[in-house]
């Protein structure tokens, strides 16, 4: 299989985790909702009034911390839909497999790094410093981060 073919299936697969990695957290903030949910109806008012008032205001804070999370993950995953899942360019973009002489970035969504027989991928935003730093940036460039010098050897 030649390089590119190589690089294609791993830009693929990277997309495909950082779709999986949205849908887990947004089906986990949802079932935690509900139960938070499940647990406010059926808080029951007991003698010890104050007691019940604080355990309620407990759940409502936890289900508004949960709201927030919920309405960041959705904006990840409108920017997610955004990314080019076909782009070919020789500079760095939304949707760029960068493969340096050390690491290989896909250009997406924070989502953490993606194990990949060949190759480890770390899926980053276009935001994150490192994620600045290559933006633009084509095969042959050279950066600089964390004081280590990284050239990029590859763009898909």
């Amino acid at each position: 299989m030649k390089e590119t073919e190589s690089l294609e299936i791993l830009k693929k697969e990277a997309y495909d985790f950082c779709v999986h990695f949205v849908n887990d957290r947004l089906t986990r903030i949802q079932n935690h909702i509900k139960e938070l949910e499940t647990a406010l109806t059926s808080e029951t008012k007991s003698s010890a009034g104050d007691k019940h008032e604080t355990g309620r205001a407990m759940i409502q804070l936890e289900r508004e911390k949960l709201g927030q999370q919920l309405a960041e993950l959705e904006k990840t995953q409108q920017l997610l839909s955004k990314v080019p899942k076909d782009r070919k360019a020789p500079t760095v973009g939304l949707g760029s497999l960068v493969v340096t002489d050390s690491f290989v970035y896909y250009i997406a969504i924070s989502a953490g790094e993606f194990k990949s027989k060949p190759k480890s991928v770390y899926c980053i935003s276009a935001a994150t410093p490192i994620g600045k730093l290559v933006f633009g940036k084509a095969v042959g460039d050279i950066f600089s981060f964390n004081g280590k010098e990284l050239a990029i050897v590859g763009v898909q």
